[in-house]
């Protein structure tokens, strides 16, 4: 009588999806971005191990994608300051070096840019955690010195 098929699972998981998004928090939307960003490469690096330069190539567009218009976008640069200044260029960092990870096919920089956004994801996750009425003291993230290649080290702390 009914025909439980592929795209029926895929349009419930969306649904599924669509009212997870609906539902959370500010703070756990992000949380969502930083957990599909690093899906994606994930997604990457198992494509480039197996030599699909195609989905490769998909999943490397999606974790950039992620970090500009969502991370990237959500940064408030006159709430957010020095802070939201150093994560932007940070961001960038990320998307150029993605880049270059497909182009080189070079896992150690995907492995990078995992790392990268681990780090920022975790010290999120500490501030979703932190009372409202506390300081936390956020992890040193890498940072990228003069829009070079090259990371710099910055103490981030929460006001």
């Amino acid at each position: 009588m009914f025909c439980f098929s592929r795209s029926g699972a895929n349009a419930y998981a969306q649904v599924g999806m669509e009212t997870g998004v609906l539902a959370a928090s500010p703070h756990r939307l992000i949380t969502m971005l930083f957990e599909g960003a690093l899906a994606a490469i994930s997604s990457a690096s198992k494509h480039m191990a197996e030599g699909d330069i195609e989905k490769k190539g998909a999943a490397v567009v999606k974790a950039v994608t992620i970090i500009q218009s969502g991370l990237q976008a959500s940064l408030n640069k006159e709430v957010g300051g020095v802070l939201a200044e150093n994560l932007d260029a940070l961001y960038g960092y990320m998307r150029r070096r993605l880049f270059e990870a497909h182009i080189k096919n070079d896992q150690e920089i995907l492995d990078e840019v995992k790392g990268l956004l681990m780090e920022i994801k975790g010290a999120w996750d500490e501030i979703g955690s932190t009372p409202q009425s506390g300081q936390a003291t956020l992890p040193d993230i890498p940072l990228p010195a003069n829009n070079s290649l090259e990371p710099r080290r910055v103490s981030l702390m929460r006001a």
